[in-house]
């Protein structure tokens, strides 16, 4: 599969462009590669779609927070909140039509031609959001899901219109189905044009006549989907991804809205996660860390053997290179940090008091720290950011 292009480079801006100068950006990109004004071109309409799914991430707050943090992992899988194959021609014109506005030279060439009343504008259903657990495994190496949700679909009997069998429907005679009505005024410096919501057909250009029985009128149902979704490996708390088209239709046709998955983490009963590396406290009797032991301790993938050597000190840090979560978006991998912890007995028998008595005053158990071992936190220095 072919690797995405940089949003930003596909509009020729940089990452502090202001929405203005983005609108301005996209506006130029979007006259240049129409694909009717590039008839020869069989490329035009994929750049004219590429550069309708970046503006649509780029201009949207949450969703280029999301981009410029995680990249196009943070976007779901989906382009831009759209299907696997990104934008149609009819969601570029329905939702950004605006931009070539009314009094915009190149207005009526984005608005098609019905009649020069303009394209009525798609309609759009609500987004759905819900919250997906993950436990460490699964947030580390990513993981695919299948989710239930209930959700509007269009009903199957009226084909999504509203009308008995799909055939009781007409177009609304105040607007001629463009959804809005025109108001002309004239004034002293010309005509003034507005336009507002048709209040026959409440914007939708058509009126049903007879409501279907399945829905009752509305043009959709409310069923119980699953719906499989991949998470990428290294998703963090709070993260939110989208699955384009997997929310609810609006009544009586339009496009459905997306499906917006909250990432929430499992707490690890041995691990705990820092950025992309795990810490894992190991504690061993001093006895062992005096004379060196090999001891197993738990990953993120199953167990790990590693050697003590002898005259382990508390609080060194061992660190398994590649034992952590993956990068979002990226190829590397964190590491594992095992924390060495000396374990003290709170509790001696007398016969363990008179063994530690005699040695008590032994040369080798009298702290001697040389100058080449670092405290604790230079040594958390040297690991976090060396």
């Amino acid at each position: 599969m072919a690797t995405k292009r940089d949003y930003y480079e596909i509009l020729g801006v940089d990452k502090n462009v202001s929405s203005e100068d983005l609108k301005k950006a996209y506006r130029k990109m979007a006259i240049k590669y129409h694909p009717d004004k590039n008839p020869d071109d069989p490329t035009a309409e994929e750049k004219f779609k590429e550069a309708a799914e970046a503006y649509d991430v780029l201009n949207d707050p949450q969703k280029r927070a999301r981009y410029d943090q995680f990249g196009h992992a943070g976007m779901g899988g989906a382009a831009g909140g759209y299907g696997a194959g990104g934008p149609t021609m009819e969601d570029i014109f329905s939702q950004f039509g605006d931009v070539f506005g009314d009094d915009s030279p190149f207005g009526s060439f984005f608005r098609g031609a019905n009649g020069g009343g303009g394209r009525q504008r798609v309609r759009r259903g609500s987004d759905l959001r819900i919250k997906l657990k993950l436990n460490l495994q699964e947030v580390a190496n990513g993981v695919e899901k299948k989710i239930k949700v209930k959700r509007h679909v269009t009903c199957n009997t009226c084909g999504g219109n509203g009308s008995k069998n799909g055939t009781a429907v007409q177009t609304c005679s105040t607007c001629q189905g463009t959804g809005q009505t025109r108001k002309v005024v004239n004034t002293m410096l010309g005509q003034m044009v507005s336009t507002s919501t048709c209040p026959t057909c409440n914007g939708e250009g058509k009126i049903v006549t007879d409501r279907c029985d399945a829905c009752f009128g509305e043009g959709r149902v409310l069923q119980e989907d699953v719906i499989p979704i991949k998470i990428p490996a290294g998703v963090a708390e709070g993260i939110q991804l989208s699955v384009g088209g997997k929310g609810n239709v609006p009544p009586r046709g339009g496009v459905a809205g997306d499906l917006l998955i909250v990432i929430e983490e499992e707490e690890d009963a041995d691990l705990k996660r820092d950025g992309n590396n795990v810490v894992f406290d190991l504690y061993v009797s001093f006895i062992d860390a005096a004379i060196g032991t090999s001891v197993e301790v738990p990953t993120i993938d199953g167990k790990a053997r590693i050697t003590l050597d002898p005259g382990t000190q508390s609080g060194k840090i061992l660190r398994l290179k590649g034992k952590g979560i993956k990068e979002l978006n990226g190829y590397g991998r964190g590491d594992e940090l095992v924390h060495v912890n000396v374990w003290t007995p709170k509790t001696l028998s007398s016969e363990e008091r008179s063994i530690l008595e005699k040695l008590r005053n032994s040369p080798n158990f009298q702290p001697k720290p040389n100058k080449n071992e670092k405290g604790f936190f230079d040594k958390m220095k040297d690991f976090f950011h060396g």
